[in-house]
């Protein structure tokens, strides 16, 4: 690991600037991001509505959060994809699919969540 001057406090003040940076860079860049964050906050409230416990409601906040975690890293996977280079390579590929694939299993888990949570709404079942 590089050398960490910063101790304390102070190294926690830095890694908060370096997350809200990023936060920054892929709200700017990522479209995909963009949506996924908004459909997390307009589906907050919602699930609290749709939930039979607060823990139902808190798993399906979760599984949003969780969505949105896979879709940062995906994303710092294709940026050191194309830092390494524009041109086309396997493993390049690979790597970008494999992030790829990364959120769409995330998506299916939201899915089945949010589905289950649904039907046991309408159904009045826990």
């Amino acid at each position: 690991m590089a050398f960490q001057p910063l101790k304390g406090l102070p190294r926690v003040k830095a890694a908060l600037a370096n997350s809200m940076q990023g936060l920054r860079d892929i709200w700017r860049m990522e479209e995909a991001f963009r949506l996924e964050a908004i459909a997390t906050l307009l589906s907050f409230p919602l699930a609290f509505l749709v939930a039979d416990t607060l823990f139902q409601g808190a798993v399906l906040v979760g599984s949003l959060v969780f969505l949105l975690i896979v879709e940062v890293l995906n994303s710092a996977i294709e940026a050191v994809v194309d830092r390494i280079g524009a041109e086309r390579h396997e493993l390049s590929r690979i790597a970008k699919d494999y992030g790829s694939l990364a959120v769409l299993l995330a998506m299916g888990l939201v899915a089945i969540l949010w589905a289950a949570a649904v039907i046991s709404a309408i159904i009045g079942t826990a």
